[in-house]
C-alpha cells in the first residue's frame, strides 16, 4: 500500500509538471487570410525597424541632437526596437510555417524579455518627463541639474529596474504549476494567458504582482503627471504665445507617446485574471507590441524640427553614400 501511494504520489508531481511546451492559437487557420497577415505585419515589423535605427543614427552622429533629451529618445527607440523583436519573428513563423509550439523555457525567456522591455518603458518615460518638467521651469538651472552624468545614471536606472520588475514577475508566474491544457490564446507568451493556464491557485500570485506592478506603475505616472501639471502651470503664467508655442512643441511629442503607452499597457497588465478577453487582449497587445514602436518615431520627427532635420541630414548622407558607390562602379566597369 505505501509503495502505491508512493507511485501516485510520484504520478501526481508528474502531470503537475508534464507541460513542456506551449501552443500559440488565436490567429487564423484560414491560409489565405494568414498570409495577408503574415505581410501585413512583417511590413509593420521592417519599418518599425528602419525608423528607430534611423532615429538611433541621427542622435548618435548629429552633434545637434547631442543633449539629454535626445540621449533618452534614443534610449526609447532601443526599446522599441526590442520590443517587437521579441514578439513578431515568432508570430510570423506561426504565420507563414505554422509552428506555433514554443518551448517551456523559451516561453519563459520571451515573457522576461517583454516584461523587461515594458516595465523600463515605463521608467523611463517618467524620467523623460521629469527632463521636460526641468527644461521647461528651470531653463537656466538646466545645464547645472540634467548632466550627461545623470543622464546615464538615470537611464541604468531604469533599465535594472525593470529587469528586476521583470525577474520577480516572471519567478512568481513560472513557479506555478502548468498541468492542464497548454494553448495560449495570444501570439506570444504575455502575463495574462499564460496564468490563466495554471492548474494551481493564483490568487496570491496575482495578489503581489499587482500591488508591486500598481507602487512601481502608479509612482512612475505620478512623475509624469506631476511634470506635464508643473509644466502647464509655468506655461500658462508666462503668458507668451512664443513660449507657449516652443514648450508644446517639445513635449508634445512626448505627451502624445506617454498616453499612447500608458492607456495600452493599463488596459492589459492593471486588471485581474477574471476579466481576461482573448479577443480583446490580442487587440490591445498589437497596439503596444507593434503600432506604439512603429508610431514613436513618427510623432517625434513630426513634432520635432531638429529630429526632422537630422533625419532629412542622415537619409541625404546615406543617398549620397549610395548614389557614389554606383557612380564609381559604373565608372570602372567602362575603364
Amino acid at each position: 500500500m505505501r509503495l502505491k501511494h508512493k507511485w501516485r504520489s510520484e504520478k501526481r508531481e508528474v502531470n503537475l509538471s508534464a507541460v513542456s511546451e506551449f501552443v500559440f492559437v488565436g490567429l487564423s487557420d484560414a491560409p489565405e487570410i494568414r498570409l495577408l497577415l503574415f505581410v501585413l505585419f512583417l511590413l509593420i515589423y521592417v519599418a518599425t525597424m528602419a525608423g528607430n535605427i534611423t532615429l538611433l543614427i541621427a542622435i548618435s552622429t548629429d552633434s545637434h541632437l547631442h543633449s539629454p533629451m535626445y540621449f533618452f529618445l534614443g534610449n526609447l527607440s532601443l526599446l522599441d526596437l526590442l520590443c517587437p523583436t521579441i514578439t513578431v519573428p515568432k508570430m510570423l513563423a506561426v504565420l507563414l510555417l505554422e509552428h506555433k509550439e514554443i518551448s517551456f523555457s523559451g516561453c519563459l525567456l520571451q515573457h522576461f524579455s517583454l516584461i523587461a522591455v515594458v516595465g523600463t518603458e515605463i521608467f523611463l518615460l517618467a524620467v523623460m518627463a521629469y527632463d521636460r518638467y526641468v527644461a521647461v521651469c528651470h531653463p537656466l538651472r538646466y545645464p547645472s541639474i540634467v548632466s550627461m552624468k545623470l543622464c546615464a545614471q538615470l537611464a541604468l536606472g531604469t533599465w535594472a529596474a525593470g529587469l528586476l520588475n521583470s525577474l520577480l514577475h516572471t519567478s512568481l508566474v513560472f513557479t506555478l504549476s502548468f498541468c492542464g491544457p497548454n494553448r495560449i490564446q495570444q501570439y506570444y507568451c504575455d502575463f495574462p494567458p499564460v496564468l490563466a493556464l495554471s492548474c494551481s491557485s493564483t490568487h496570491s500570485t496575482e495578489l503581489v504582482i499587482l500591488v508591486v506592478a500598481g507602487v512601481l506603475g502608479s509612482g512612475a505616472c505620478v512623475v509624469t503627471v506631476v511634470s506635464y501639471i508643473c509644466i502647464l502651470l509655468e506655461i500658462l503664467a508666462r503668458r507668451s504665445p512664443g513660449i507657449w508655442h516652443k514648450a508644446f512643441s517639445t513635449c508634445g511629442s512626448h505627451l502624445a507617446v506617454v498616453w499612447l503607452f500608458y492607456g495600452t499597457t493599463i488596459c492589459t497588465y492593471v486588471r485581474p485574471s477574471s476579466t481576461y478577453s482573448p479577443q480583446w487582449d490580442r487587440v490591445v497587445s498589437m497596439l503596444y507590441g507593434m503600432l506604439t514602436p512603429l508610431l514613436n518615431p513618427i510623432i517625434y520627427s513630426l513634432r520635432n524640427k531638429d529630429v526632422k532635420c537630422a533625419l532629412i541630414r542622415v537619409i541625404s548622407r546615406c543617398w549620397m553614400h549610395i548614389l557614389g558607390q554606383k557612380f564609381w562602379e559604373l565608372v570602372l566597369r567602362h575603364t
